[in-house]
């Protein structure tokens, strides 16, 4: 373990046994990808525990953890954008590394360590938390360890506090779980120990697609295997190493997740999923029925969990669960403010498992324009186009309809000016750095907004052009012109349906035409998001 600058924490137990496979079957041989996730954003999280009429308590300031945070850019971010004080824990070394190189950028006081879950579990030095967050863990990691972790949120999640957690689960992967173990041997016996571990993971894939192309036994009566293997020729190999690849890979059932954090004292809050209640009204009249007949939440999740084939649950689990009124959700709800997250002609359309759900023009499309209103300034519920009065339906039909928008990624719940103001010097210096790495690549495509409280998603090409705005450079053609000569010289190329642009002058007209639509369109909302 490692003791943070600034840090009070006394390490009490340093005589922690640790073997070769200090990593538990884990990969470590190469790092995670440097992803980000909403659903660990407090802000967000909040909205879907009013939402689902949950009310929760937080400490004042509230303390968060993020359990396994992998490279840590959503750990870095909501330090930066949310209040409150900020822990996070994962085992890779490394990890941990660039964790602490983005939250000292940012200027964040937070205590990130290098510890496994069973070392936490056995600490007695560790604050009480109101929110615990452990995303792309769970299914990944031993019996053993789970367990490590059911046992610390027992013990260090406060009364009234949230777990957020992620998993694999079935019955959506239990058609690929051969596919996942076939794939594993062969890497393990045939794949060379010597050859580094991206290569092998080439030769399994080949290997698996070799069998699939017989059309025989296995890959002729299960197709969604077959069709797997096409998406995962594509994926990045950091991603797969740690997807398909570890020691331990076990989907669960919800209820028994559910059953193992009972011993937690935790009860079920509902999906972290805005949309999860509309993939359930896309179904069959008769599979709803099934659905509604189901008295028992646990049978309900799980009839619901069959229907809908489900291969990934973010669920939302709460220590103490008190139910909120209609009234009581209604008032938080209208006092609640949102702000534009996406630009242009936003389409309306959902994807269910029954297919496509197009939503109406007449609804939408009117919230969205008063929300682009005044620059995009933030506003709340009661501000924006209802249905009819303010009556208890159309309120419940404007809160499903809101959600609906923040489900497809349009709109974001926004914090408090005060809160807003608080965080912006943090994101400034977090944006700051991450638009100076952009010069390099493309490792991470997300930005701070402290007016979300949470990330927003901005492509390399972008962050080149915002970086050259940030340095003064005033026309779409000078952004474009900055923006190549970065990618030049690094010996880059832009792609174009699928296709390298070879030609410099191809290369930097295309920069052109997008660095256009950049000052039209995303630099407004950038700019209305605090980001820049």
């Amino acid at each position: 373990m490692h003791n943070p600058a600034g840090s009070d924490i006394t390490l009490k137990d340093r005589s922690v046994d640790i073997d070769s496979d200090w990593a538990g079957g884990y990969v470590t041989e190469v790092g995670y990808t440097h992803g980000y996730y909403r659903e660990l954003s407090p802000a967000f999280l909040q909205l879907i525990l009013r939402h689902r009429k949950v009310a929760a308590r937080a400490g004042r300031p509230p303390r968060r953890l993020e359990l396994g945070f992998g490279q840590g850019v959503s750990l870095a971010v909501h330090a930066a954008t949310c209040p409150g004080e900020w822990w996070g824990a994962d085992i890779n070394p490394s990890h941990v590394v660039h964790a602490r190189e983005l939250i000292d950028a940012a200027g964040v006081k937070a205590t990130v360590l290098d510890s496994s879950f069973a070392e936490l579990a056995r600490r007695d030095d560790l604050p009480e938390f109101d929110l615990i967050t452990v995303h792309g863990v769970w299914s990944w990691i031993s019996d053993d360890n789970r367990r490590a972790i059911v046992e610390l949120i027992r013990r260090k999640l406060a009364v009234g506090g949230v777990l957020y957690l992620s998993y694999n689960c079935l019955p959506g992967w239990a058609n690929l779980m051969p596919l996942r173990q076939l794939m594993t041997e062969y890497l393990d016996l045939a794949g060379g120990s010597e050859t580094a571990l991206v290569r092998r993971i080439d030769q399994a894939i080949d290997y698996a697609q070799r069998l699939a192309d017989t059309g025989c036994g296995h890959f002729r009566t299960n197709p969604q295997a077959v069709e797997r293997l096409k998406q995962l020729v594509g994926q990045n190999r950091n991603y797969l190493a740690h997807e398909y690849f570890n020691r331990n890979l076990t989907p669960m059932t919800f209820s028994e997740v559910e059953r193992q954090l009972a011993g937690a004292k935790l009860s079920y809050a509902g999906s972290a999923i805005p949309l999860a209640d509309i993939e359930l009204s896309s179904l069959p009249p008769a599979a709803q029925q099934l659905v509604a007949e189901a008295q028992h939440p646990t049978l309900r999740e799980t009839v619901r969990d069959y229907l809908t084939n489900q291969a990934f649950r973010k669920d939302i689990f709460v220590k103490g669960r008190r139910d909120m009124s209609d009234i009581e959700r209604i008032e938080l709800l209208r006092g609640q403010r949102f702000v534009l997250t996406a630009t242009g002609s936003i389409p309306l359309s959902i994807k269910t498992p029954s297919g496509q759900l197009q939503l109406k023009e007449e609804v939408y499309r009117p919230i969205l324009a008063a929300l682009a209103a005044q620059n995009g300034v933030p506003k709340p519920l009661s501000a924006l186009p209802a249905h009819c009065d303010w009556g208890a339906n159309t309120a419940n039909l404007m809160i499903q309809s809101v959600m609906m928008l923040v489900g497809i990624g349009a709109i974001a719940p926004a914090q408090s000016e005060e809160d807003i103001a608080a965080a912006l010097p943090r994101t400034q210096a977090l944006n700051r750095y991450l638009l100076q790495r952009a010069r390099g690549g493309d490792e991470i495509g997300v930005l701070a907004s402290p007016v979300t409280g949470a990330g927003i998603l901005v492509p390399r090409i972008s962050q080149l052009f915002l970086l050259a705005h940030s340095r003064g450079a005033t026309t779409p053609e000078a952004w474009a012109h900055f923006a190549w000569s970065e990618l030049e010289a690094h010996g880059q190329r832009l792609a174009k349906d699928g296709k390298v642009v070879e030609s410099p002058d191809d290369n930097l007209a295309e920069l052109k035409r997008q660095a256009s639509e950049f000052g039209t369109s995303l630099l407004p909302l950038l700019k209305a998001l605090m980001v820049a």
